[in-house]
């Protein structure tokens, strides 16, 4: 990853981190707290969710998934929070950790 790449990047964990604590989380940049490379882009309070962060043009939806699956832990959902310049945030999740969370939703479970 390249010098420009890497420092888009650090910026964009942050603002994922602030629009997490925006919404009343906890949450900060990943990496610089457990360094290694599987640890998840943002740590948070939301439950179980592995976040990967893609703030980039080219948004390749399936190998983002796949590094996310690949960085999770068990019992984990992987959320890729993507966003392109003068964009706004966008969550990607699969259909399956999607109505899992609607069911909840419907049945009054937060």
């Amino acid at each position: 990853m390249g010098g420009m790449s890497r420092t888009k990047g650090k910026v964009g964990e942050r603002e994922v981190a602030a629009l997490l604590k925006d919404h009343g989380f906890e949450a900060r940049r990943g990496q610089q707290y457990a360094g290694g490379e599987d640890s998840p882009d943002v740590v948070h309070s939301m439950g179980p969710f592995h976040i990967e962060v893609k703030r980039t043009e080219r948004f390749a939806l399936y190998p983002a998934m796949d590094q996310a699956r690949a960085d999770m832990r068990k019992g984990e959902t992987p959320l890729i929070f993507h966003r392109a310049n003068g964009k706004e945030w966008v969550v990607v999740l699969p259909a399956d950790g999607f109505l899992t969370l609607v069911r909840k939703v419907n049945n009054g479970i937060t």
